[in-house]
């Protein structure tokens, strides 16, 4: 995904269950904001959702199921 608040920065992540979750290695909790707000989206879209310093708006540039 790549933030379009601030920067043309990508990266990854991969969303798990809360028990395997770990910001650090870019796994993150399906029940998280932003990974709500992922479910059911393709590549192409955008996303928006309330972070804690504000609304972060995201590009999906790809979708992989691993």
């Amino acid at each position: 995904i790549r933030n379009c608040d601030w920067s043309s920065d990508v990266c990854s992540s991969d969303l798990v269950g809360e028990d395997e979750a770990d910001i650090k290695h870019g796994m993150i909790s399906y029940t998280s904001p932003i990974a709500r707000a992922l479910i059911g989206k393709d590549e192409g879209d955008a996303i928006e959702f309330q972070a804690p310093d504000g609304m972060k708006t995201y590009d999906i540039l790809e979708v992989r199921y691993e």
